[in-house]
């Protein structure tokens, strides 16, 4: 199992994790409201990251779920933002609620990657660009 914090920008399905949801978006309909999309706040015990949910899943989970991922994918939605998803190969399901330790900071989807000069299938960080969620600011 992969700790958030050790996700990396990627086009291969095999991220296999477990969060709690923080926050849950605005679902969004596209193609004249066949598909619908959310973007929600989620954390382990090392890092966050914005995940994508779609169809289904944006009314199958809400915030103090427990999630377990597996063969997720890291990688750029069609709005241009880094998330974490299923993917067509992954599954999400939920394993329990309200029961686990998590940090919001760093958030994985706000750090600004750039290939690996030493290994062309591989990512590295470059830069913060928020070490928080700039879609689910925290409450102040």
């Amino acid at each position: 199992m992969l700790s958030l914090k050790d996700i990396m920008p990627a086009a291969r399905n095999d991220i296999t994790t477990r969060f709690i949801v923080l926050e849950k978006g605005t679902i969004t309909s596209e193609g004249g409201g066949q598909n619908k999309t959310c973007l929600v706040l989620v954390a382990d015990e090392s890092a966050s990251v914005h995940f994508q949910l779609w169809n289904e899943e944006c009314d199958a989970f809400k915030p103090g779920d427990i999630v377990h991922l597996s063969n997720g994918i890291f990688s750029y939605n069609r709005s241009n933002r880094l998330v974490l998803r299923a993917g067509k190969r992954g599954k999400v399901e939920k394993v329990g609620e309200f029961t686990m330790e998590f940090v919001e900071s760093p958030n994985m989807s706000e750090i600004v990657w750039v290939p690996d000069p030493d290994s062309s299938s591989r990512y590295v960080q470059q830069s913060v660009i928020s070490p928080i969620s700039g879609i689910f600011p925290p409450l102040v």
